[in-house]
């Protein structure tokens, strides 16, 4: 018997109710089964106690003279002579600069006018105190005359002393327009040019010492606590230099309050014309592996490990071969390993590449 044809249209429709229907009974949230990773092999790796090693880390340092001079006038002046370039050699007590000191040249050309007006004086006096002497002792002068010509006599004295001193003090002044190297080195910086003012305190010249130089780099708290003890340190300049052994360093007992870093320092043996000051440099601080507090420290491949929004977590392998995901707490990242500060025990194993595994784990 032939069903009719409304009957045939409620049969398809039914059918295709019951597929969507079932699509929409499907939700997007629920993983489609799939193989059990239990039931797959995967590359495990055993949790050992102190399974990193003591790793080397890179701090950044920079060339330093250890004896590095800004140099500036100690009075004002016009500068009139410039005598050293940037990179220029110059030798101890040799002319860098001069200012302009005609002023003081007239102030030193006056007092020593001065000087020889108080001579004068002073020859004078004593002149006069010799012959009031002679005329105190044949009675024709008084006690007070006498005492008179014995003060201008002294005061004459005083006005020399005074006008020497004053001398001596312009003749000085005058050495402060004209500024020397107090050591034999190499001029970093000219902060000046011809014609320019200079006044006291601003910085002229720059010069450092090349033959004393060293590294500096300024390192976190956190990682000075992990060096290891009795630590070889070493440095270099690029990637293509062989690591140089730190033969001494000097921590500087005080940090920085705000980066919480300490200051290394590390002296770079003799003069090199290769090492200018501000130069980049690299120093390797060997550090110890961190255990916790019941001694065992817990290293595992980064790849192991695997991020589930806040979750930081890793597959421990059962003794029947199952996979479980499980929550841990990371710590300090060296190379390809991280530290486990808690959620393994020793001896575990774990998934060495946690991306392979892609199904649920029960």
């Amino acid at each position: 018997m032939k069903l009719p044809r409304f009957s045939s249209q409620l049969v398809l429709f039914a059918w295709l109710g019951m597929g969507f229907g079932a699509s929409q009974a499907e939700s997007p949230s629920v993983p489609i089964p799939t193989t059990s990773p239990a039931k797959r092999v995967y590359e495990t790796v055993q949790v050992e106690p102190g399974a990193a090693n003591p790793t080397l880390h890179l701090v950044n340092a920079t060339v330093e003279a250890v004896r590095q001079t800004q140099l500036s006038a100690q009075v004002s002046g016009a500068v009139v002579s410039l005598g050293v370039q940037v990179g220029e050699h110059v030798k101890a007590g040799q002319t860098l600069l001069r200012l302009d000191s005609s002023h003081a040249l007239d102030q030193a050309a006056a007092n020593d006018a001065l000087v020889d007006a108080a001579k004068s004086a002073l020859v004078l006096a004593s002149r006069d105190w010799e012959r009031q002497k002679q005329l105190f002792e044949k009675q024709y002068i008084s006690q007070a005359g006498l005492e008179r010509a014995q003060a201008q006599w002294e005061t004459a004295q005083a006005h020399l002393a005074a006008a020497q001193a004053q001398a001596r003090a312009a003749g000085h002044q005058s050495h402060f327009y004209q500024i020397t190297a107090p050591y034999d080195g190499i001029v970093a910086e000219v902060g000046t040019a011809l014609g320019d003012m200079a006044l006291p305190g601003k910085p002229l010249i720059t010069l450092y010492d090349p033959r004393a130089l060293r590294l500096t780099a300024f390192v976190p708290e956190s990682v000075r606590a992990q060096l290891a003890p009795g630590a070889q340190l070493s440095y270099d300049f690029s990637e293509n230099d062989a690591p140089q052994a730190v033969a001494h360093s000097e921590w500087l007992p005080v940090s920085d309050p705000s980066t919480h870093s300490m200051v290394l320092r590390v002296p770079l043996p003799g003069a090199s014309a290769m090492r200018q000051p501000g130069q980049f440099a690299r120093v390797w601080l060997p550090l110890r592996a961190r255990v916790d507090k019941a001694g065992q420290g817990f290293w595992i491949p980064v790849s192991a490990t695997l991020k589930r929004a806040e979750m930081s977590g890793v597959y421990v392998q059962k003794t029947n071969g199952e996979l479980t995901l499980r929550q841990v707490r990371l710590g300090e990242v060296r190379g390809p390993q991280v530290e486990v500060l808690s959620g393994l025990n020793a001896n575990e194993r774990v998934v060495r590449d946690a991306r392979l595994v892609t199904a649920k784990v029960p």
